[in-house]
């Protein structure tokens, strides 16, 4: 089975390039993609044959090409999934399209050519993309997906979890510096226990529990099992809770001293939220962000097995909703809320306050882009020009730039087990940072 950690080593090593050039646009009121005629998303016979193919002796997504990308936007109709409420008025995010966004020629493994064409092309993988400027949709392009489709995002989902952290850090509901079983007993008996939250939120708890999808008997496989992420079987554990409450992997190194990625973690954090505010984990994201960003749609987050959320990776939602999530990083905030709730403190804290001691290693062994700054709070890397970026497995992403006021999203899926489809995120970020150079007015 193929490792989905290999995600953000191959985000690592994607080499970025920094252009300069102006840009122009021109203002329009919104007009929603939906006013384009309905498309069928999937017939009534391909739902059965996609469902027919998917595999009994292995876990669902480990499948690749046009299967993958079905299954990834699909989820719903053959996983149970537990809902994320939205709430009131939509807040239409306004159209103001920038041509030279499609234009602009980027270097990819297949040659120079415009970004809208290498979406387009057959070595693109890209299902949806939408790159919001100033709070409105400059670029939006949908060429294997329909725009009201809710694919998966795979890690993206975890930096909503890191948001309701530090909602609740806010409001003097948890200290980061603290030892997480201070706020959930339960840990006190696993090896988990002395970690601090702040750890858990930058990946550095130095336990022995790295992210695992080959061997079975991994701590990692055997916690992805009790969640339903992993391939379970009668005999798999039947609770998250209780498998990390007794998970003893052994400490490997003392935490805070280097990088570590497991969604363990992250599903940690999000048991830390549900004892916070004492309700399930999508009942407060939705109380606490999707109801508040005027979301076109309700959300929803993968939950295989007895309706407990796949925290570290389950989001289902549409493109302009992740987009609207990451307005509330920018200056921009006020398009979709009337209330800052991501605070001035924690994108600061994400733009600056990185852990030094966790890419030293890396660092010295030159493998990391040259403009790569940090990983802090569930965020793969924040980058020296202050792109924020989350990267999900097999092709979803978002990047958030508070300086330049620019929020992108896209999904995706893998070609094949190599994943030997090229990276979105180089080629992206190149296209940006010559549309909008480190000043843009």
């Amino acid at each position: 089975m193929n490792s989905k950690s290999g995600q953000f080593v191959f985000m690592l090593l994607a080499v970025a390039g920094i252009l300069s050039s102006g840009c122009s646009a021109n203002n329009e009121r919104p007009k929603p993609a939906d006013n384009l005629e309905f498309v069928p998303a999937s017939s009534v016979d391909r739902v059965r044959v996609q469902i027919a193919k998917l595999p009994t002796d292995d876990v669902w997504w480990n499948v690749y090409g046009e299967d993958q990308a079905w299954n990834f936007k699909n989820l719903h109709r053959f996983m149970p999934t537990v809902n994320i409420y939205r709430q009131g008025q939509v807040r239409m995010l306004a159209n103001r399209p920038m041509p030279s966004i499609a234009r602009e020629v980027i270097d990819t493994p297949s040659g120079s050519m415009g970004f809208k064409d290498f979406l387009d092309s057959e070595a693109s993988k890209t299902m949806g993309i939408v790159v919001l400027h100033k709070g409105d949709i400059v670029f939006e392009h949908y060429p294997r997906q329909q725009p009201y489709e809710k694919p998966i995002y795979w890690s993206v989902t975890k930096v909503l979890v890191s948001a309701l952290v530090g909602i609740l850090e806010d409001r003097g509901q948890v200290d980061v510096s603290q030892p997480i079983s201070l706020y959930i007993p339960a840990l006190i008996g696993s090896d988990f226990a002395t970690i601090s939250v702040r750890n858990l939120l930058d990946m550095a708890t130095g336990l022995n529990c790295p992210e695992e999808y080959i061997d079975h008997a991994s701590c990692y496989y055997q916690y992805s099992m009790t969640i339903g992420d992993g391939y379970w079987t009668e005999k798999s554990g039947q609770s998250p809770y209780a498998m990390i409450a007794s998970l003893k992997p052994g400490i490997k190194q003392p935490q805070g001293e280097d990088f570590q990625y497991s969604g363990v973690n992250t599903f940690i954090l999000s048991w830390l939220v549900e004892e916070l505010t004492g309700m399930p984990f999508q009942d407060a994201l939705s109380k606490e962000i999707w109801q508040k960003i005027g979301a076109e749609a309700d959300a929803a987050l993968l939950a295989p097995r007895y309706g407990v959320p796949n925290t570290h990776g389950g989001l289902l939602a549409q493109l302009r909703d992740v987009a609207r999530f990451g307005l509330l990083y920018t200056p921009s905030y006020y398009k979709v809320t009337d209330h800052k709730i991501i605070s001035d403190r924690v994108v600061k804290l994400i733009r600056n306050d990185g852990n030094p001691k966790l890419w030293q290693k890396a660092r010295a062994a030159n493998v990391l882009p040259n403009d790569f700054s940090h990983s802090v709070y569930q965020w793969d890397a924040v980058y020296n020009n202050h792109d924020f970026y989350k990267g999900g497995w097999a092709g979803q992403g978002i990047l958030v730039n508070p300086d330049k006021d620019i929020v992108a999203v896209f999904t995706g899926y893998a070609i094949d087990a190599q994943e030997s489809q090229p990276d979105l995120l180089p080629v992206l970020r190149q296209m940006l940072n010559s549309i909008f150079p480190e000043h843009n007015p």
